[in-house]
């Protein structure tokens, strides 16, 4: 309790607790089930801060930025969410809690961590919805609101674990421990801050055999880079190096990456078709980074105008 005054008025507090701004974007933590049986972002963060556990002390301000499906949003979407961030941060939050859908996290995990390298931003989710008997948001908003406590920069709170987003995967859907690392790397000494909203990067999936033809159709609609999920440590078919090829004369950088959710790749077979032929062709690695983390990182180089630092930052 506050020592009171001689006047008999109880004095403030000499120091007022952090305050957290906690940034509601939409998401399955904000998801109730409608008459229908789907499911979808009903509540607010106002609502979903009710629903928290013991904390130290500690102010949270609410902050109702849109509610989505993390599935459905954009680019523009992201940089809004990381705009946002910065917005709260300029204006004396102590740290900053993002709320959002899972399957987009590691996107906008990956660039809040290039646009405010080092800042006291934690985000966190739910695999469960918020009416759901194993409901899991309160926890892990609980859990980022610590985290984001203590500083450290970027990171994810779900599910028990503290991770940091260079590397970050989902690799479950049906389980709260639902993310890991690909690979366990430090991140490059990167920080890009220019709008991402009007990039266009696309991913094309690559199957045994693949041809050309969605790489080509990527070029023709106007990709200003693409990042492939290939196979295995980085490899895919003959018909792809041409392709990969094709768009490097263009001046269209291509990223590989892989749909195998961990560990580190490396551009070591030939046949034609190999990662060893893809980055002789001009492709650039992603040795860490998995598609949706590629396509956000070669995005943001695009964006500043450094997508010649990609052999580099990828490596």
């Amino acid at each position: 309790m506050n020592k009171p005054h001689a006047s008999g008025l109880t004095a403030r507090p000499e120091t007022d607790p952090p305050l957290i701004a906690v940034i509601a974007t939409g998401g399955t933590i904000a998801s109730q089930q409608n008459e229908d049986g789907s499911s979808s972002p009903h509540l607010g963060g106002q609502a979903l801060l009710a629903r928290l556990g013991a904390l130290p002390p500690v102010r949270l301000k609410p902050v109702d930025l849109f509610a989505k499906d993390s599935s459905t949003l954009t680019l523009a979407d992201m940089q809004a969410v990381s705009d946002s961030v910065g917005a709260e941060l300029a204006a004396g939050a102590a740290g900053v809690v993002v709320l959002h859908g899972t399957d987009a996290m590691e996107e906008t995990a990956l660039l809040l961590s290039l646009q405010h390298p080092g800042a006291p931003v934690v985000l966190t989710g739910a695999q469960f919805t918020d009416d759901h008997p194993q409901a899991d948001g309160p926890a892990n908003m609980t859990a980022a609101i610590r985290a984001v406590l203590q500083g450290g920069g970027v990171r994810l709170a779900f599910g028990g674990r503290l991770l940091p987003a260079w590397g970050l995967v989902k690799h479950a859907t049906d389980s709260a421990d639902a993310f890991r690392l690909a690979v366990d790397a430090p991140p490059p000494a990167l920080t890009l801050t220019a709008p991402v909203g009007n990039v266009r990067v696309d991913v094309v999936a690559i199957h045994p055999g693949a041809e050309a033809t969605h790489l080509d159709a990527s070029l023709a609609a106007g990709a200003q880079g693409i990042v492939l999920a290939a196979l295995g440590s980085g490899n895919a078919s003959a018909a792809i190096t041409s392709g990969v090829a094709r768009a490097h004369a263009a001046g269209v950088p291509v990223v590989i990456s892989s749909r195998v959710p961990m560990g580190r790749l490396a551009a070591s077979y030939g046949g034609g078709g190999g990662g060893h032929d893809l980055v002789r062709a001009g492709a650039v690695l992603s040795t860490v980074l998995r598609p949706g983390q590629a396509r956000v990182l070669l995005v943001a180089l695009i964006a500043a105008g450094e997508a010649d630092r990609a052999p580099d930052v990828f490596a």
